[in-house]
């Protein structure tokens, strides 16, 4: 038989650290390097970009409507706490530093510009919102969950009678949300006259460089490509302190935004073509650590760079991570009664997960946005001369929330052109 189907779509002063990551930072950065790796793998030599605090946002909503097995199955992917109240919790309080970090760069950027200095603030924003089909019977917990826990307010939409015209209005939403950035979320039959829920969380984020570097030092260099062929790129110079740290086999390089609340993380293998061997060895403590480098003066060469990938379908990686029961693998095994009551047989489960993200770095700063949908259906000391880092063949990059440690974005650079 065939079923209605519900999609969720997910569409960054003294810096004080948490001594440990909450569970809502601790699972996020866990699920984005798994799945990070498992993108990359199936692009060889290709450029990715993922969002993996988009992406645990968007399913942490799917794990308030599960129930039994599955919400175990879900817990355990997402690598979540059994602490349901402490993990919302822990999102909130996220959301809310984030929040502190746009206040205290607007603070900062009236101060500089007070002394002669001009100074962009940090744009960043994230919604979340349901799109309900009309008169259908969403259990007022769940609601209240995502409402309050995720200030994710419910919409109502006829997918019954015009699913791509409730398409067509979800899609423009996120674009709203993201500056136009993310366009077309959800694909042509993404949503059917079968859907009953969409979840859609949105993130925007522009942030200016602490120091931005000047457009005259901008020179076209050699960047070595996958493979090994070479091409000539814009290529940005500083020189300047940033989080510094030379590790075996690789240097990391961290430059703060306005505030230093946030920062873009670079990790650049020694080997031309070691940014794979490095990407295995990267986890959630190194990327902790990260966060905290002490800064020296070092000569930056980083070339200028804009990625923006078509939708990514996340379903069948999440299913080889073991999210089966989700899936309804095996039939019938799909438990989803916490967000609606079974009707005549019928029981909601997910049926893809979309992701789509946009980073752009040039001398000012980084312009970045995302936005993950699932798709559910019933049956988402300085030195005398200062080091240079030539960051002139493949490597890694995460833009980081260094107060709470969770990883905004994080990616590979094989081609900046």
């Amino acid at each position: 038989m065939k079923f209605p189907t519900l999609a969720l779509a997910a569409l960054l002063p003294a810096l004080a650290f948490a001594a440990e990551p909450g569970p809502a930072t601790t699972a996020t950065n866990q699920l984005g390097l798994e799945l990070f790796r498992q993108v990359a793998a199936s692009s060889p030599g290709g450029n990715v970009l993922l969002s993996p605090f988009s992406i645990e946002s968007a399913l942490a909503l799917t794990y308030a409507g599960a129930d039994g097995d599955t919400r175990t199955e879900l817990a355990r992917v997402l690598h979540f706490p059994a602490d349901d109240t402490s993990l919302t919790n822990d999102f909130a309080v996220i959301r809310a530093e984030l929040d502190v970090m746009v206040k205290s760069s607007a603070q900062l950027a009236v101060t500089r510009a007070a002394a002669g200095i001009k100074a962009d603030s940090i744009e960043w924003h994230m919604a979340n919102r349901l799109f309900g089909q009309t008169g259908y019977e969403f259990r007022a917990p769940f609601l209240a969950v995502t409402r309050d826990g995720y200030g994710a307010p419910l919409a109502q939409l006829d997918f019954k009678a015009g699913p791509e015209a409730a398409r067509s209005t979800i899609n423009t939403w996120v674009a709203q949300q993201t500056q136009d950035k993310i366009r077309d979320l959800i694909p042509p039959a993404g949503v059917t006259s079968l859907t009953r829920l969409v979840l859609v969380n949105a993130l925007y984020l522009k942030a200016p460089w602490q120091d931005k570097f000047l457009p005259a030092s901008t020179q076209d260099r050699a960047f070595q490509l996958h493979g090994g062929a070479s091409a000539d790129v814009p290529t940005m110079y500083g020189e300047n302190k940033y989080g510094y740290a030379k590790k075996p086999g690789y240097t990391a390089v961290t430059l703060p935004y306005l505030g230093g609340d946030l920062q873009f993380l670079i990790l650049l293998p020694d080997a031309p073509d070691g940014v794979d061997a490095l990407a295995a060895q990267v986890t959630p403590e190194l990327l902790r650590e990260c966060t905290k480098l002490a800064p020296d003066k070092i000569k930056l060469y980083l070339p200028k760079f804009r990625l923006a990938a078509p939708t990514l379908p996340l379903a069948r990686l999440l299913r080889s991570l073991g999210l089966k029961r989700a899936f309804d693998d095996p039939p019938g095994s799909a438990n989803f009664d916490r967000m609606a009551p079974r009707q005549s047989g019928e029981h909601l489960s997910l049926a893809e997960v979309y992701h789509k993200t946009y980073l752009a770095v040039d001398e000012a700063g980084t312009e970045a946005a995302a936005a993950t949908a699932a798709s559910m259906w019933t049956l988402g000391i300085q030195l005398p001369l200062p080091p240079e880092v030539h960051v002139d063949h493949p490597f890694l990059i995460a833009i980081q929330h260094r107060v709470s440690g969770v990883c905004l974005f994080l990616g590979r650079v094989t081609d900046p052109r």
